[in-house]
């Protein structure tokens, strides 16, 4: 009986991990995953080769260093999905048309989905720029919030996030003014996340810089664009740079969003100050 009642446990395992294999809604995705992340694989074994140039003396033989490790990423980029639930944002991300994609998706009730390894480029930047980077895709990671943009972020969702920025500074030393948002890199182009994201409640734990303007005084000679400049904003647009510092740091203005007022000069006066 024992020897029957065996058998069928673990039939009963082999059923259930053939049906949870077979209803996989992703199971054709994840295998395309593998197939790319093999692809790649197999660039980075071979010894280095010979480059290819006309005016170089080139050697006989390749050479390969024994001191290396994998690239690391410097940057979080934090996104809202602009869409209606964190299903539809698996999809977009799993239909090779859209050409868009994030390391991580991060749905309301906290779920986080890890779509892409640490280490892969994703395509969630887009052209953007931060203080003298510009290719912010190869250095950083995305997270999405599945959110749609005009919608307080569930407390829940909030907590995965803080749980994941832990691990992802903890794992790869990243600084604390690196944990920026999709707004900050590509000002007048995104606006995500929304004035509705708790910077400051990040910032409380080390993720993102923040203000105190107490005793602060604005000097005669503040240079407002150049002190967004030292923050890491593109100031090729000016007021779009500025709509994007007030996303972030002054969400609660949504009047005035491309005037500086005189507690605005004093709270990027103190920013500047403190990412130099």
């Amino acid at each position: 009986m024992r020897v029957f009642a065996g058998s069928l446990l673990f039939a009963g395992i082999i059923s259930a991990l053939a049906y949870s294999c077979a209803h996989n809604p992703y199971a054709k995705t994840n295998k395309m995953y593998k197939k790319q992340a093999k692809d790649l694989a197999k660039r980075l074994q071979p010894v280095p080769n010979k480059l290819l140039l006309d005016s170089a003396i080139m050697p006989v033989y390749a050479v390969g260093t024994t001191n290396f490790d994998l690239r690391k990423p410097n940057f979080v980029i934090i996104h809202h999905t602009a869409q209606n639930s964190c299903e539809q944002t698996l999809k977009t991300f799993t239909l090779q048309r859209t050409k868009v994609s994030a390391h991580y998706v991060i749905c309301k009730d906290g779920t986080i989905h890890h779509m892409l390894n640490d280490y892969l480029r994703a395509w969630q930047a887009g052209v953007s720029k931060w203080g003298n980077f510009t290719d912010i895709n190869s250095s950083s990671i995305g997270i999405e919030l599945d959110n749609n943009g005009s919608e307080p972020f569930p407390e829940t969702q909030i907590t995965s996030l803080i749980k994941l920025l832990d691990t992802l500074k903890r794992n790869y030393s990243i600084p604390t003014a690196n944990f920026i948002g999709h707004a900050d890199v590509a000002p007048g182009r995104k606006v995500d996340p929304s004035a509705f994201f708790p910077w400051n409640t990040l910032a409380q734990r080390g993720f993102g810089l923040w203000y105190d303007t107490t005793a602060v005084v604005v000097p005669e000679y503040f240079n407002a664009p150049q002190a967004l400049r030292i923050i890491g904003y593109n100031i090729k647009d000016t007021l779009a740079a500025i709509r994007s510092f007030k996303l972030h740091f002054v969400p609660q203005d949504t009047i005035a969003v491309r005037t500086l007022t005189d507690d605005d000069k004093k709270i990027l006066f103190d920013l500047s100050r403190r990412y130099q």
